[in-house]
């Protein structure tokens, strides 16, 4: 689920038209059907499962809604989806709805007007309400006061553990904090072993960050905001502490930042950062690894101080769906009913749980009766929806990309590979993230 690493201004693609094929058609010009229906249009994320739900919800809604049409479609991710998105907006063929979207990218759209802030909508509050994710979407809202997506899914970031290396090494359990993280350092210090070995954490690329940096930072600082109103907000003391964390691993030689085959599935890496969507992939390629076995997942360490925090935050690789603003008032009045709809039955999560392996954006999924069965069947899957309410999408601003990219090369990459101090990276990252945002 990771972005794609192509990002097309807004502003150069108005320069000229673009003219899409394949992805249906829509705007405010075809507003309704010949025989007198409401059209809406829902472009659904480039990946297979999710065309297939919203599929089968646009056929039941329209079971019972006989005067509107929904015609889904999956949107093209050549070159990127998102290229095609602002393509489709300086066409003026946008759909009236699409999914796959993140807060992140939302900013860059709500700053060039192309969606619709969704909480102005009559039916929105009803949506969150009957979804239960009153909680999961406080993140959510813009610095403006807006929400301008409603989450579909949540994917906590968590972190892998390797039981049996553990075991071995004289643990029973994972590390919660950095002390106990530092003494299972002392142990592989010296062996074949990597504490971590991903290397894409020497990637100063910016999406990286949301795997590396973001889920220790949100950790570290109870979820606190990194940019806010265009100004940097991060809690430096926070960062600070990230960064000698990851100093000191980077000195005791336990992170690997070479190429590696599936380091943590064979056994080389102790700990990995995960979202659910791996399991699918496991069950098939690694059937032998079995949680509570000899794997499990976790929030990630926290500083010391934080030992007794029971709601650790983390990154959440989240998406959700927005409105463009092409869209008419009969379009926007006929797509809210669809969405009122499809969240306003937990059995409709549980279904798109089931068919994507994503976790629903709500906060009652442990406890809702309608995942019982699945979770019992799942129970890594829990684990993940139990840490949804305290998951933080990306920031909302639109020139994420270049924030995050000179984050990475100027802070987190040369702490990584050790060639920066931490209180140097801390003043180098604030540097560096407020020259972006001018």
């Amino acid at each position: 689920m990771k972005m794609n690493k192509l990002f097309v201004g807004i502003s150069a693609l108005l320069l000229g038209t673009v003219v899409l094929a394949g992805c249906g058609s829509s705007g405010a010009k075809d507003s309704g059907s010949s025989d007198g229906k409401t059209k809406i249009t829902f472009w659904a994320a480039p990946n297979p499962t999710q065309v297939k739900y919203w599929e089968e919800m646009a056929t039941e809604f329209e079971k019972e809604n006989k005067d509107i049409d929904v015609e889904v479609s999956q949107m093209k991710e050549s070159p990127s989806s998102e290229a095609t998105i602002q393509s489709a907006i300086a066409s003026k063929t946008a759909p009236t709805l699409s999914e796959n979207i993140n807060r992140s990218f939302a900013a860059q759209l709500a700053a060039s007007k192309a969606i619709l802030p969704l909480d102005k909508e009559s039916d929105f509050n009803n949506i969150v309400e009957k979804r239960n994710m009153s909680k999961t979407i406080e993140s959510w809202k813009f610095s403006d006061g807006s929400q301008y997506v409603l989450p579909v899914y949540s994917n906590p970031i968590l972190f892998g553990w390797r039981l049996d290396t553990l075991k071995e090494l004289g643990f029973n359990e994972p590390p919660k904090t950095y002390s106990e993280l530092l003494k299972v350092v002392e142990k592989i210090k010296g062996t074949d072993k990597a504490l971590w070995a991903k290397k894409d954490i020497t990637d100063p690329t910016a999406w990286m960050r949301w795997f590396d940096f973001f889920p220790l930072y949100d950790a570290a600082s109870k979820g606190a905001n990194f940019v806010e109103d265009n100004k940097f907000v991060a809690d430096e003391k926070a960062m600070e502490n990230v960064f000698d964390l990851m100093s000191t691993l980077s000195k005791d030689k336990v992170l690997r930042t070479g190429e590696a085959t599936d380091p943590f599935e064979n056994g080389d890496s102790v700990m990995t950062d995960i979202g659910p969507w791996t399991f699918p992939n496991w069950a098939e390629k690694y059937p032998e690894l079995k949680f509570g076995e000899n794997y499990t997942v976790t929030t990630p360490v926290v500083p010391d101080e934080l030992a007794n925090e029971e709601n650790v935050s983390t990154y959440a690789d989240a998406k959700g769906i927005v409105m463009y603003a092409q869209a008419t008032e009969k379009e926007q009045d006929a797509a809210m009913k669809f969405l009122e709809f499809v969240f306003g039955d937990e059995n409709n999560d549980m279904k798109l749980l089931e068919t994507t392996s994503l976790i629903p954006a709500r906060d009652d999924a442990t406890e809702n009766a309608a995942f019982k069965e699945y979770f019992e069947k799942n129970p890594v899957m829990e684990v993940y929806a139990a840490n949804v309410p305290n998951a933080v999408p990306a920031m909302d601003n639109e020139k994420y990309n270049d924030i995050q990219q000179v984050f990475g090369e100027q802070a987190w990459v040369p702490v990584v590979r050790g060639e920066k101090a931490p209180e140097k990276a801390v003043t180098d990252a604030k540097k560096a993230v407020e020259g972006a945002l001018q």
